[in-house]
């Protein structure tokens, strides 16, 4: 086994996951990150190999238990361990309650919250192993509703929900969890393109300094949930 630490990061090929990314590999961190179309996986790995060879894109759907297994089964033969787990893909799909399709709920729940779950229990013995550390990104979406939010405020209660009970079964193996709970990220989710005018929102590559500041703390230390806003409001 390599001594290099090597990450998982779901949703990583564009936004949080390939900021992410970026900062991880830049910091001598091997990692792998999925995505669930072929072309966007390519792109990515392509680009995130301007920072380090020590790259693997894999196309993987988070909503299939079976998908996240073998995206780990693939890292784990390539780089022979697996330390950290971001689970970071998500969507948001914002209309009222009684406009919001059954399809709609069930695809936010799906990828944000069921998906969460499958990223764990996919690569859960190989945190074993290495007692490593497994990170969710969710929302203060995951703390504040909003209006037209029933379906992402769900999901993203729920990923809170689910990794600070996570963090309890999980500490007795010495695998540590936090949930990362961030507010307006220059991203291009929910069709924004990302411009000037986004200046003074949180960047990607600050949520990969954050998950690289949170894996370098003292392990007698566990930041359970960080609350992670942008200094000012729009």
């Amino acid at each position: 086994m390599s001594d290099q630490k090597v990450a998982y990061i779901t949703g990583g090929t564009k936004g949080i996951g390939f900021g992410i990314a970026r900062i991880l590999l830049e910091n001598d961190i091997a990692v792998a990150f999925s995505g669930r179309k072929g072309e966007d996986v390519d792109k990515a790995e392509k680009e995130l190999k301007q920072y380090s060879e020590n790259v693997l894109g894999i196309v993987s759907d988070v909503r299939s238990l079976d998908s996240e297994k073998e995206a780990v089964k693939h890292i784990v033969e390539k780089f022979g361990r697996l330390d950290f787990v971001i689970a970071n893909a998500g969507l948001g799909i914002f209309k009222p309650v009684d406009e919001l399709s059954a399809e709609e709920w069930n695809s936010m729940i799906e990828t944000n919250l069921t998906g969460a779950f499958y990223t764990l229990k996919a690569s859960v013995e190989e945190l074993k192993k290495t007692e490593g550390y497994y990170i969710t990104v969710s929302s203060l979406a995951g703390a504040n509703f909003f209006e037209n939010g029933t379906g992402y405020n769900a999901s993203k209660f729920g990923v809170v929900g689910f990794t600070q009970a996570a963090m309890i079964d999980l500490r007795k193996y010495n695998i540590k969890s936090t949930v990362i709970m961030p507010g307006s990220v220059a991203t291009n989710f929910n069709g924004n393109i990302p411009s000037e005018k986004d200046n003074w929102k949180i960047q990607p590559e600050d949520m990969g300094n954050l998950v690289l500041d949170i894996l370098k703390m003292n392990p007698r230390v566990l930041p359970s949930k960080i609350e992670f806003r942008a200094t000012r409001p729009a």
